[in-house]
């Protein structure tokens, strides 16, 4: 199993192929309890990733209420291995480049 800090490094390296010239930032839950791990920036989108080892990790307070304000406002979610595909391809459909 892949630890969630190298699934992550995995993840960025592929988002700025996916989005070209994208900005990919790694958020501070020291500064705001449970924001998700990355916001990815690309023309005039963005997004919140939470990043887990897992599909069946454990969650942190405040983090389903972030993902969820964020995909009422414009994309949010938790994505890991077992859901990295379908993610991506749901934010390539959001940013408007789906296939």
């Amino acid at each position: 199993m892949m630890k969630e800090n190298q699934f992550q490094a995995r993840l960025i390296k592929r988002l700025k192929v996916l989005f070209p010239g994208c900005i990919v930032m790694k958020n501070d839950s020291g500064y705001i309890q449970g924001i998700p791990d990355l916001t990815i920036l690309w023309n005039d989108k963005w997004a919140f990733l939470e990043c887990k080892q897992s599909a069946n990790a454990s969650r942190q307070p405040n983090q389903e209420y972030y993902i969820e304000t964020a995909s009422k406002m414009s994309f949010g979610r938790f994505i890991f291995p077992e859901n990295e595909e379908e993610v991506l391809s749901d934010l390539q459909q959001a940013f408007g480049t789906g296939r």
